[in-house]
């Protein structure tokens, strides 16, 4: 998937206004994985991603991530996107959905592996594939 459809099904799926906020909300999710999944992990997804959204994700090859919780992950998206956690979450949710289409989906397995069960509700249920052709 190229850059410019990642951020259009980001803006599309979270129901955004403008572009900008679909790139805000990405690239604050993305960093925020970063800092929540093992390093390896993040560059393993990164190496499925355009160059501008890998860039996100990289620097911290070899580095164990940090366990924090939903509510955490949910914050620092808002703190990085600059607004409510409410929506943080709903964008985080479109982030998400976006990526299980835009990796293979052992890729997305592996990276849905790296958090705890109370994020399941961040992950989507189902493959937004066929509605969003």
């Amino acid at each position: 998937m190229k850059y410019d459809e990642f951020i259009t099904h980001v803006q599309s799926v979270a129901l955004l206004d403008t572009r900008e906020e679909a790139e805000r909300a990405t690239r604050a999710t993305l960093e925020t994985i970063k800092e929540r999944i093992v390093g390896d992990e993040a560059k393993d997804l990164a190496s499925q991603l355009p160059k501008q959204l890998a860039e996100c994700l990289r620097g911290r090859e070899g580095e164990n991530g940090q366990p924090f919780s939903l509510q955490e992950f949910i914050a620092r998206v808002s703190e990085k996107e600059g607004v409510e956690p409410t929506a943080a979450a709903m964008h985080i949710r479109s982030v998400f959905t976006v990526l299980q289409d835009a990796v293979t989906p052992g890729e997305f397995a592996d990276f849905q592996s790296n958090f705890s069960a109370d994020y399941a509700e961040l992950f989507p249920t189902g493959s937004t594939r066929e509605v969003s052709a």
